[in-house]
C-alpha cells in the first residue's frame, strides 16, 4: 500500500474531516503501477511507513462502516498491512461496497468508478491519475446518488406511504338467480322447418 484516502460522511453528508497520507512501500515501485497513480520511487522514498500512521488512520476510521469500490480488494491490502503492525483487521461487516450495490441497480451496465461518475453527472475532469483522496471525494458523491440521491427523504417517505396501502381483496359480484329461458321449437316451428327442407332441390344430405 502506497497511499490512502478518507473522507468523513456522516446522514451521507462530507463533514470536511479527512484522512490521506502516503506511504513508504519499501520496495522499488514497478511501471505499470506508476503509470496509473503517478507516485514514484523518488517521491515515495522520504514517506513514512504504513505502521507509522496506523495509529492516526485507526482513530480516524474508529468503528464506523466502510464505503469502498470493489471494497474486498480494498480491504484485502488494508488487512494485510494492519496485520504486519500486530493489530486485528477490519471485519468485513463494516465493508459497503458500491461496487455490489451498483450491479445490483445497473445490472448489465458499466460499474467503474469512471462510469459510475459519468451516470450521475459527477465532474471527474480533475481526475488525471488515480489519487486516494480525489477517489474517495468522488466516491462519497457516487455512493450518494446510489442510495437515493441527494432527495432520498422522498423516497423514503414514499416507502412508507407504499407500506400502508391495504391489499385489494377480490370479491365476486352476487347476482340473482334467473331461470332458463325457453328454447325448444314449437310444433309450428318443426312444421315449418320441414316444409323448407322439401323445398330444397337436390340437398346435398339427400344425395
Amino acid at each position: 500500500m502506497v497511499e490512502i484516502g478518507c473522507i468523513e460522511l456522516i446522514n451521507r453528508v462530507p463533514t470536511g474531516r479527512t484522512f490521506h497520507a502516503y506511504f513508504n512501500p519499501e520496495r522499488s515501485m514497478p511501471l505499470a503501477a506508476e503509470q496509473v497513480h503517478g507516485l514514484s520511487d523518488a517521491f515515495l522514498a522520504d514517506k513514512r511507513r504504513f505502521h507509522e500512521h496506523v495509529e492516526e488512520l485507526l482513530a480516524f476510521l474508529g468503528d464506523a462502516p466502510l464505503v469502498a469500490h470493489n471494497a474486498q480488494f480494498d480491504f484485502g491490502f488494508l488487512n494485510f498491512e494492519l496485520g504486519t503492525c500486530g493489530h486485528p483487521e477490519v471485519t468485513l461487516e463494516r465493508m459497503v461496497d458500491t461496487l455490489a450495490l451498483a450491479r445490483r441497480r445497473h445490472p448489465g451496465a458499466k460499474h467503474s468508478l469512471d462510469a459510475l461518475c459519468s451516470r450521475y453527472g459527477v465532474d471527474r475532469s480533475h481526475r488525471v491519475l488515480h489519487g486516494a483522496l480525489l477517489d474517495a471525494e468522488l466516491l462519497a458523491q457516487v455512493y450518494v446518488e446510489l442510495t437515493g440521491g441527494r432527495q432520498i427523504g422522498f423516497e423514503l417517505a414514499a416507502m412508507e406511504s407504499h407500506t400502508a396501502v391495504e391489499l385489494t381483496v377480490f370479491r365476486p359480484r352476487r347476482r340473482a338467480f334467473r331461470p332458463a329461458r325457453p328454447h325448444s321449437a314449437s310444433a309450428e316451428e318443426i312444421a315449418r322447418h320441414k316444409a323448407f327442407l322439401e323445398s330444397l332441390d337436390s340437398p346435398i344430405w339427400a344425395r
